[in-house]
């Protein structure tokens, strides 16, 4: 039940999360940014993730793991790597890799990609089909990329061309849209986070496209869902942006990711 309740958060948190113009980069940099997870103001995780760029080949490993009060009442952890071409025009994934552990059960989930489509994808144990699932198509699949890499921005300056922005997305599990509109100019001025100084806020619209149920009440909510927000903030790498806060506001409380630390 708990595994459930788990995958449920995680996917809201990878949204969250889970809801890139540059000339090549001369040597390989390496960024290591951290996030805390609250909902409805309540510490639920801590999410560590590292972008590595040489200019033509990116890493993004990212680490999750429940934290705070939640460690009371459950434990669980996701590790996801994503491998791919860096280029001025963002990152283009090749390669990804999910694991999540929760409740004693394990899902995986390896997918390749090939000219922005999916090649190949499979998921551990294997996602049981029925009348209510939305059949994944293979026109679904011809343009999509993972979970990760769409979330580094690139572009020549932090404004609102940043938000104009689509994210065709496959997990192996699902096929969804995240459409990005501009909302303002912002400025992050809290001592708490791990950065001060200006960012662009972008409203997210989720669209599902294939292998959600039809009856599902979470896929309901995030496709209605006017509220789903993501500020991004510059790295010292010239024309790359991260997200520096995410917040989706739920029926039990804002779920909010906020970047705690970072090391460039």
């Amino acid at each position: 039940m708990f595994s459930a309740t788990f995958r449920k958060g995680l996917r809201l948190a990878t949204l969250a999360l889970a809801l890139a113009g540059l000339p090549a980069i001369a040597q390989e940099t390496r960024t290591r940014a951290e996030y805390t997870v609250t909902m409805g103001g309540t510490h639920v995780a801590n999410v560590t993730i590292i972008l590595s760029d040489n200019g033509s080949q990116y890493s993004l490993a990212l680490d999750a793991k429940i934290a705070g009060l939640a460690q009371l009442i459950a434990s669980g952890s996701a590790k996801a790597t994503s491998l791919g071409t860096s280029a001025k025009n963002g990152l283009r994934a090749q390669k990804f890799d999910l694991l999540t552990r929760a409740g004693g059960e394990e899902f995986t989930s390896a997918i390749t990609y090939g000219g922005g489509s999916v090649e190949s994808f499979k998921v551990t144990p294997p996602i049981i089909d029925n009348i209510d699932r939305v059949a994944i198509e293979r026109k679904h699949l011809a343009a999509a990329t993972d979970m990760m890499a769409p979330f580094v921005l690139r572009g020549p300056a932090l404004d609102k061309a940043l938000c104009n922005k689509q994210m065709p997305i496959f997990t192996g599990v699902e096929r969804f849209n995240l459409s990005l509109k501009y909302v303002k100019d912002d400025t992050a001025t809290s001592k708490r986070t791990g950065y001060q100084g200006p960012l662009v806020l972008c409203s997210v619209h989720y669209t599902p496209i294939s292998g959600h149920y039809t009856y599902n009440e979470i896929t309901t909510y995030l496709a209605q869902n006017e509220r789903i927000l993501i500020w991004f903030a510059p790295l010292q790498l010239a024309g790359t942006y991260i997200p520096y806060r995410a917040l989706i506001t739920t029926e039990a409380g804002d779920l909010s990711i906020v970047l705690t630390d970072l090391a460039q």
